[in-house]
């Protein structure tokens, strides 16, 4: 028998064998194992001795800390009070910077009257404008409603410009030749275009949100997350200072979550979010 007639079968068995299939990375398991990890390190590091108590408390002291409270009342409480601030601020902030945002946008004298003065005033440092607020306001709640808005019109109007701006020419070119009339390729092109940026703005307004009122509350608040790591510093209560640092951490990730629904929800008709799913 020839070498070639061997050789044959032996070709055809190779091409209709199936490669092996790659598994799959647990990317999903491994990002929530390794902060349990951290977890359990901290926790053995503090019942060990290694890590004093009055420094960094175990993470099951701090539950148990958040589990008082919560059975007490002060926590909802102070965190109701927090969301309702940041809530409020979020609302005034992001209508405020949306409309200055569309304005700019789409006028290039609103441009000349506007950017320039919301450029200088976010070079502010919050730390920097806080005693002027509390003269225009007081230690009252409308001070506290003023730095979250300031905190907040910032990225919303920031990237509502930035997307009207970035918007394709091409689709423009094509709303025109289909006989658009400006509202009507404002409503249907321009908006739409922009929604990606104006969403992205939004999470960075989330976030600036909680930043803003962790200041915010730290200068004569009555109540709030911010009083709380407030008073428990006064009285050494590191439990409760970690307890507040968790509660920031959790809020992050909770609006984090809320952004991206939102971005599912609104952007299902875009292509790279592959149906919806970034």
């Amino acid at each position: 028998m020839s070498t070639t007639a061997i050789a044959g079968p032996a070709r055809t068995a190779e091409a209709g064998a199936t490669p092996p299939k790659k598994r799959a990375v647990p990317y999903r398991t491994i990002s929530w194992t390794v902060p349990v990890l951290l977890l359990l390190a901290w926790e053995l590091a503090s019942r060990s001795g290694l890590i004093a108590a009055n420094v960094l408390p175990a993470p099951s002291s701090v539950g148990t800390t958040a589990w008082h409270l919560t059975e007490t009342g002060e926590l909802p409480h102070h965190l109701w009070e927090s969301v309702k601030r940041a809530a409020v601020g979020l609302a005034i902030g992001a209508t405020v910077g949306l409309v200055l945002g569309v304005l700019t946008g789409f006028s290039k004298l609103a441009e000349a009257i506007i950017d320039r003065n919301i450029q200088i005033i976010r070079a502010i440092p919050f730390l920097a404008i806080l005693p002027l607020v509390m003269v225009w306001f007081g230690v009252g709640e409308s001070g506290r409603y003023f730095l979250v808005a300031l905190g907040t019109m910032f990225p919303i109007y920031l990237n509502t410009v930035l997307g009207i701006r970035q918007v394709d020419p091409k689709l423009l070119e094509m709303g025109r030749v289909v006989g658009l009339n400006r509202l009507e390729l404002i409503r249907a092109a321009i908006l739409p275009g922009a929604l990606p940026s104006i969403l992205l703005g939004l999470r960075l307004a989330l976030t600036n949100a909680w930043l803003a009122l962790v200041i915010a509350e730290t200068v004569g608040a009555p109540a709030g997350i911010g009083f709380m790591a407030t008073n428990a510093r006064e009285f050494l209560q590191t439990d409760v200072i970690v307890l507040v640092i968790v509660l920031y951490a959790l809020i992050g990730l909770t609006t984090d979550l809320i952004a991206r629904a939102l971005e599912r929800r609104f952007l299902a008709w875009h292509p790279n979010y592959h149906g919806g799913k970034k």
